[in-house]
Order: structure tokens, then C-alpha cells, then sequence
């Protein structure tokens, strides 16, 4: 009885393991709805294996299938993809519909016109306006910073009130302005700094697109080349950066609709990076015997020198802040953490609060 159980257990494996192995063949033909054309290239695979093919010229496919298999897969580029049950039929003819995929990338070119990306003369870059606030910067100048090929920023510090440089593909002029022309919803932006420097020092302040807020903008496009100048005339011989900004949506008429309200609040902190080294050795004055305090400008001895009496050693002059104590000498001393002590903890605090929605008769404007 043993010996019996045993030889049917191995034959129904044995069957079991033939019926798997059972293969048969399917074939068919594979068109588009279209204009009923045949499809060659199209890939014909059997879903969840390895085991496939493609269909010829004339759009005709055979494969061979495990006796198992359910879904027959068809792919091409531009065609939706279809999953097709075997069932018991030896023939499976497929048609296919076009996959209505975006392809066309539209950009806004000149005064909220939208072209396609590829019809364009010119390169064209876009940054998305959360771009813009993913890393927070004072100066929107300064986040284009390593989102856009060819563009070169060069900002002062970084900090609130700093100027910031911006070119694109490089300088074209020795003279002129380098800076390519801004754009916000169509109106050109002056970005000049009007900050001064000479040999005797100066003073920076903020180029004009520092006043834009970054949570206010939506999109940023870069037309680049002098082709861009085109659209806006001589000034965008260097390109063009166009910005656009958030607008309120209306609501649907006839129906009610909320206010949406966004708050977003930061807080950087900020101190001085280096410092320059002083010497605290010897005070103002040409030689070590002999100083002259001038009220801060410079005399005929070279009074704005450091190579005056040593500090430190008991010495007394009439100094800048002798009138405190009716001109009489102060101790000639030195004061090696002035400098560093006059320097704060820079704070600084950035809200924003945005506004949406509305109805029929009012939108809001972030």
C-alpha cells in the first residue's frame, strides 16, 4: 500500500510539473485607433515575466506563452499603455489610443504672453516661486544662485541691505551694464545700486529687485542671449529675467467660498565672520616720541599713522575724549577688543502673511 501511494504521489507531480510546462502560441496584430495604421516596435510582454516581444513592420507580434500566463502588456511611446487578458484564445488582435501626454512646455515670454518652450529663438530657463522659499534669502538675486546654468551672482554679504550682482553667460560690455533687464507682470524694474566706493571707503545699499518679495512670486523665467532683446528692445541685450506674481483665484460664480490665509515667519542670526587683525603695540602719530591729535583728519606730521609713542607703558596725552575732563592728558593705553565689541549679534525676522480665495465680485492679491 506504501509502494502504491508512493508511485501516485510521483506521477501526479510529474503531471502537475508537464501541465506547468505546458507553452502555447499567440499572435495577432496591433494598429492604432487613430487611423487604424499598424504599429511596428510595439512591445509585447507577458506581465510579471521576462518573456516578450515586438511587433514587425506590418505591426504583427507572436510569442509564446506558459500555459499559466494571464495579461499579455503592450507599451509604445505615445500610446497608452494596455494590459490585455490571454483567455483561451490563440489570436489577440490589439488597437491602441494616443496617450494625450503635456509634451509642450510653455513658458511667459513678454507681457504675460505664454509660448511654447521650443518654438522660442533663445534659451529659456524657469524656476518655480517655492524655489524661492525652500532657503530664504533677502535678496531674490541671490537664490538664483546655482538654480540656473550660465548665471553668475556676486553678492556683497548676504546680509539685509546688501547688494547683489547678477549676469548671465558673462560680461559683454567693458563699460556699459552687464546686468541683464527685470521684468515683473510686464513692467521693467530698475535694478540699479546706487551704493559708492572709493579708495577712501563708501557705502552699499540694496540693487532695486531686493524690494521684491519671495514669497510673493510665482514664477521666475530667464530668456538669456541677446536674442531675448527682441522682445524688450536694447536694454535686454544682456537677457531678461521675468517674474511673475501670485494673484487671487475667484471663486465659482454663485457659490460661496472661504478665505484661504497663509502665515510663514523666519528668524536669522548673524555675526561677523573676520575680523582684520590690529596691532596694539604702538598708538597714532609719525614716530614714537611725539603725537597730535587732530580731530580725526590728517595732518602734516601723518597723524592717521599707527607708528606713534608706545601703548601700555604709563605714557599720557591729550586725546580725542580729553574733553571730558577739561583737556587735561589720558592714559596712553590700547584697547584691544574695541572692534569686536562694537559688533552685535545681527536678528533678523521676516513674516509673511498671504491671502486667497474670494468670490464673484472680489479676489484678493497676495
Amino acid at each position: 500500500m506504501r509502494k502504491f501511494t508512493l508511485l501516485l504521489t510521483f506521477f501526479v507531480f510529474v503531471g502537475l510539473q508537464f501541465a506547468y510546462g505546458q507553452k502555447r502560441q499567440i499572435s495577432g496584430t496591433v494598429t492604432s485607433a487613430d487611423d487604424g495604421s499598424t504599429l511596428p516596435g510595439v512591445s509585447v510582454v507577458v506581465k510579471g515575466t521576462t518573456i516578450g516581444t515586438v511587433t514587425d513592420a506590418n505591426g504583427k507580434y507572436s510569442i509564446e506563452v506558459p500555459s499559466n500566463a494571464k495579461t499579455l502588456q503592450f507599451s509604445f511611446v505615445g500610446m497608452k499603455l494596455m494590459d490585455v487578458p490571454v483567455g483561451a484564445s490563440s489570436i489577440i488582435d490589439v488597437t491602441m489610443e494616443a496617450d494625450a501626454l503635456k509634451v509642450e512646455e510653455v513658458v511667459v515670454t513678454a507681457f504675460g504672453i505664454s509660448k511654447e518652450k521650443k518654438s522660442l529663438g533663445y534659451a529659456v530657463q524657469e524656476v518655480e516661486g517655492d524655489e524661492f522659499t525652500k532657503a530664504r534669502e533677502t535678496n531674490i538675486v541671490n537664490t538664483l544662485s546655482g538654480r540656473v546654468s550660465g548665471i553668475n551672482v556676486t553678492n556683497s554679504s548676504g546680509a539685509v541691505g546688501a547688494s547683489s550682482r547678477i549676469t548671465l553667460r558673462g560680461a559683454s560690455s567693458i563699460t556699459g551694464s552687464n546686468e541683464p533687464l527685470f521684468i515683473v507682470d510686464g513692467v521693467p524694474i530698475d535694478n540699479t545700486n546706487y551704493g559708492n566706493a572709493d579708495y577712501s571707503g563708501g557705502f552699499d545699499m540694496p540693487n532695486g529687485i531686493a524690494d521684491i518679495n519671495p514669497d510673493d512670486i510665482e514664477s521666475v523665467t530667464i530668456l538669456k542671449g541677446p536674442n531675448a532683446a527682441a522682445l524688450y528692445g536694447l536694454r535686454a541685450a544682456n537677457g531678461v529675467i521675468v517674474i511673475k506674481t501670485k494673484t487671487g483665484k475667484l471663486g465659482k460664480p454663485g457659490k460661496k467660498q472661504g478665505i484661504g490665509v497663509t502665515f510663514n515667519t523666519t528668524t536669522s542670526f548673524e555675526t561677523a565672520l573676520v575680523l582684520p587683525d590690529f596691532q596694539n603695540s604702538y598708538g597714532q602719530g609719525p614716530n614714537k616720541d611725539y603725537f597730535e591729535f587732530v580731530d580725526g583728519t590728517v595732518g602734516d606730521g601723518g597723524v592717521d599713522e599707527s607708528w606713534g609713542p608706545p601703548l601700555d607703558v604709563g605714557l599720557e596725552f591729550v586725546q580725542w575724549d580729553s574733553y571730558t575732563v577739561d583737556g587735561a592728558p589720558l592714559p596712553w593705553v590700547s584697547h584691544p577688543d574695541n572692534i569686536e565689541n562694537f559688533f552685535n549679534t545681527g536678528i533678523t525676522y521676516n513674516n509673511n502673511l498671504a491671502i486667497t480665495g474670494g468670490n464673484e465680485k472680489a479676489a484678493y492679491r497676495l
